[in-house]
Order: C-alpha cells, then structure tokens, then sequence
C-alpha cells in the first residue's frame, strides 16, 4: 500500500483524535511523554514533548469499534511502550517487524521477509564502520549489553539467518541505528506493553539527556533563564507520522 493510498482516511483520523484531545483530553485518551534519548533522531530528538494517542491500538469494544479509528500495528508505525525489562520506563520506537515476519541486517540494511529495504528515509547512521553484532544482525555472537531475553530471542526465534517474529510480538528499533538501545539487544515489544503511538510534539526544549531522566536543578533554572531561546519552536504542534514499511 502506497503512503498516500488513504490521504483523506488519514487526514479525518489524525484531527479527530486532535478534536477529543481538545474536549476529553485526559489520560485514558492521551499521554504526555518526554524523548530523554537520541535513540529516534531526528525523527524525534531528545527534549521533545510528545502527546501519545492511547487510542489508536486499543482493543475495540462492540461498539466502540465503529465509531473510535481503532488501527492494527503496522510496520513503519513509531510507538511508545513499557520496556520489557523494565515497565515503570517508557520507550518510543518504530516497528520494523510485526507477527510472521522475517528480520536481518547485512552490513547495516535491514532485509525484511528476504528483500532488503532500501528505502528508509528516517534512518540515519552516524557510525562509519561496521560493529559485527548490530550491524550484521542476528549473524553473529551476542556480545556484551545484549540481555538475556535477547539472548532468548536469538536461540529461540532465529530460523534460517533471519529472527522470526513470534505472534503478539514486535521487532522495534531506533531510527538513529548506531545508537539505539531495541529489540536487538532486548528482544520483541509484547502487544500487551504497547501504550500508543505519537501524535504531535506540543513542546521540544533543548535539554540533556540527564536533565530530562532525572529533572535536575539545572535543567529548572535552565528553563527559567532559556525557555525561549531553548525552545525549539519549528517542532512545536508537528505531527508524528509512521512511515509504511513493505
């Protein structure tokens, strides 16, 4: 399906969440969430104030099902998550793999169900040469700051050179490649931990990565002496969009 195959579908679907933000903005709709890592650049960077539409991956209710734009998870979609080795922490990912897939990477490109995507505008790669265990996924040796569960994944999912995607689960990486924390090193997002997807940056503050994790004095009178030279107003209500993924 081409990215522009359902533009009007799309278009009704993004404002109406708008719309019950606006009148129903509580938690059970949306929640706030703040990028503290640099693992999603530039797609989101660090220091941006995500809403995340809880919506949209709900289970659909008898009802509820045909008035509310319930969705499916989808390759190319970005969602926030409950890590699953730790649930108190939340993460922001794209899904490269969903249910039946088939996922490996040779010399940094992704091949997907044995065709290689070539096409990955929002990926960036900022290191220039090749680490063998990311980089070649899952061709070689586990290496240090892998976890278990991966280590699970690896020996339990891996048929044929490619890591298969179990059903409910979601093969997850960063857009910034070289440096992200994902399912490569943690194993597949379970559908149960999956909270939402992006909607819209209200806020992005030029903030370090520690101010944003742990709140220091620093980054609240950094705020009160740069709140509007830091802010990063060419972000502020831009729309987070997947991107489709064949």
């Amino acid at each position: 399906m081409s990215k522009t195959a359902h533009p009007v579908r799309d278009f009704v679907s993004e404002w109406t969440i708008n719309i019950l933000i606006l009148l129903f903005g509580t938690t059970t709709l949306v929640q706030a969430f703040i990028v503290p890592t640099p693992s999603m650049d530039t797609t989101v960077r660090v220091g941006d104030h995500l809403l995340v539409d809880k919506l949209s991956y709900a289970p659909p209710g008898a009802i509820s099902r045909y008035v509310l734009p319930y969705t499916q998870v989808k390759r190319g979609d970005i969602i926030v998550f409950r890590y699953p080795l730790d649930i108190s922490q939340n993460y922001v990912k794209r899904v490269v793999g969903v249910p039946g897939d088939r996922i490996h990477l040779v010399d940094k490109t992704v091949y997907l169900n044995g065709k290689a995507l070539t096409n990955e505008p929002y990926a960036q790669h900022v290191r220039p040469f090749i680490d063998p265990y990311p980089d070649n996924f899952p061709s070689q040796p586990a290496e240090p700051g892998v976890f278990d569960r991966a280590r699970d994944m690896l020996a339990q999912n891996v048929v044929n050179g490619d890591v298969v995607v179990p059903p409910e689960s979601y093969f997850a990486m960063g857009d910034n490649r070289d440096n992200s924390s994902d399912s490569r090193y943690w194993g597949f997002v379970p559908r149960e931990n999956i909270i939402g997807k992006p909607l819209l940056i209200f806020w992005s503050y030029d903030a370090s990565t520690e101010d944003l994790e742990y709140f220091t004095a620093n980054h609240f009178i950094d705020l009160a002496k740069n709140f509007f030279v830091k802010t990063r107003w060419d972000r502020t209500l831009k729309l987070v969009r997947g991107y489709p993924i064949q």
